[in-house]
């Protein structure tokens, strides 16, 4: 079994900043491509970034470029959105979202249960 962990979330004032972390847990062979995902009151679930399995290459939405900043590391099947100059509409559930290979080499997408980020002006 694979399990994903969001930790992090929490509530700040317009500017400030969290990190928030996700620990990929279980029986994993390679985890490849992961991604955070957001969901904002009154929105559909959107990507917010995600970065290549060897953490060399990270794609962002137009909202967060320059504020956000997804990283990994691989030693401890971990990956980190740290997240800078927070707006209000910045507010939802962050999810992340890993394709893993487990050891019985099937591979599949994996969600983890969310995060609260709360944003306020």
């Amino acid at each position: 079994q694979v399990q994903l962990v969001e930790s992090g979330g929490g509530s700040v004032q317009a500017g400030g900043s969290l990190r928030l972390s996700c620990v990929a847990s279980g029986t994993i062979l390679r985890i490849n491509t992961m991604l955070w995902y957001r969901q904002t009151p009154g929105n559909q679930r959107e990507l917010v970034a995600h970065i290549t399995r060897d953490g060399e290459s990270a794609v962002y939405i137009d909202s967060v470029k320059n504020r956000f900043i997804i990283s990994r590391d691989n030693a401890k099947n971990t990956m980190y959105l740290q997240m800078n100059g927070l707006k209000p509409e910045d507010t939802g559930v962050y999810y992340c979202n890993a394709n893993i290979k487990d050891r019985a080499s099937v591979t599949g997408d994996y969600w983890g249960q969310g995060t609260q980020v709360t944003v306020s002006s």
